[in-house]
This record gives structure tokens, sequence and C-alpha cells, in this order.
């Protein structure tokens, strides 16, 4: 199996790349500058969420995409790049025939929303994240209206410690506490289990301890 991994050059990026990589499938990577993957021992795609024409290289002879696209924090404005990339990367993937795709939103999205705690729900989302979060809905939704085999996956705040191996995968929060926290490492590992075992075709996983 060889993998696409989008946004490799990123924390979380990093750590999926590690953790694919560990379960012995190949990893293609897509970066703006190949460069910032110079030691990170995989194929560099070299392209733009934002120019179809480099992710159909890139995706080209994959079984799976993984996208960790993120965007930084922007308090005045629009925020459309999570959902005009993803539409860019559905359009790519649907050209070439590839099916699988393991794309990463956040805590916040869709129904999760209200199970972060209060200050997280109450202030963080509302004033700081309030625009990207809009676009995560947006990215979602445009993921489950693909007809893909897709899984969106959740993590809880994201930390940048070594993993504990363990996960709670929630797909139904009933009888569930709030989110809390995960390592970057555990999203990973967790992704790397999904696309051998498949368990969550079609499945919104929010990932918490």
């Amino acid at each position: 199996m060889t993998v696409l991994v989008i946004g490799a050059t990123g924390p979380t990026g990093r750590e999926i790349v590690k953790a694919v990589q560990a379960q012995s499938m190949s990893v293609r990577a897509l970066a703006r500058r190949p460069e910032a993957l110079a030691d990170a021992g995989v194929e560099v795609a070299k392209g733009d969420v934002e120019d179809v024409a480099s992710l159909r290289a890139a995706v080209r002879g994959v079984s799976a995409v993984i996208s960790s696209l993120g965007t930084p924090l922007i308090l005045k404005g629009p925020v459309t790049l999570l959902s005009r990339g993803t539409a860019n990367i559905l359009t790519a993937m649907q050209a070439e025939g590839v099916d699988r795709f393991l794309c990463i939103t956040g805590m916040g999205a869709g129904d999760s929303r209200g199970h972060g705690g209060f200050v997280y729900d109450r202030v963080i989302l509302p004033l700081l994240l309030g625009r990207i979060y809009a676009d995560k809905d947006r990215q979602e939704a445009m993921v489950r209206a693909s007809g893909m085999d897709w899984t969106l996956i959740r993590p809880a705040y994201l930390k940048s410690g070594p993993g504990r191996g363990t996960w709670r995968a929630i797909t139904d929060w009933r009888g569930q506490a709030n989110m809390t926290a995960i390592d970057r490492a555990d999203v990973a590992a967790f992704i790397a289990t999904e696309l051998a075992a498949h368990r969550y075709g079609r499945q919104t996983v929010n990932l918490s301890w």
C-alpha cells in the first residue's frame, strides 16, 4: 500500500508519516517545499492543495489519501482554505480513481461541538476558532457528500508527547465524557491502524484520551 499524506510538513503530519512507515506502508508526501521533508525518508510530490493538477499527479497510483491540512489562526475575514483545499483533493481523487480518504478536522466540528469542556466550548472556540471551525464544518460536509470511502477524524486538543498507545474512539456521544487532549503520536497511531483495519468506513471518529 502506498499512502499520500497531505500536510506532512506539520507536526501532526510528521507523526502520521512515521506511524504509517512503521506499518511497512510506503508514504508519498505532498509539499510546496520538498526540501522541508528531506529528512523524512519518503517520496515527495511537489504541489499544493490549491493546484488540482499537482494534486492529481500526487494522488496517481496511491491506495489512500490522508489529509492533515491545517490553517493559521485568523481573527478577521473568512477562512476557506480547508474547504477549498478539500474540494480540490476530492476532485483529484475522483479523477484518478482513488477512493479511500482519511481526513482530520478537529474537536468542535459537527456534533463534537459542546464536548470540549467549558473553557474550550464557551471561550476558545467562539472567540478564537469560530471562523476556522465554520470552514471545518464545510469541509466535513464535502467529504460526506463525496461518495468516497471516507473517515473523518476529530482529535481533541493536540499535544506533542510520545503518545500513550491508547485512546477513546468516540462515534456515539451517549454515555461519553467530554474530550480532553491527545498526543499527535496517538492520532497518527490510530490512523495507521485504521488504514489496515478499516473499521470506520464512512464514519466520524472523535479521538481523545
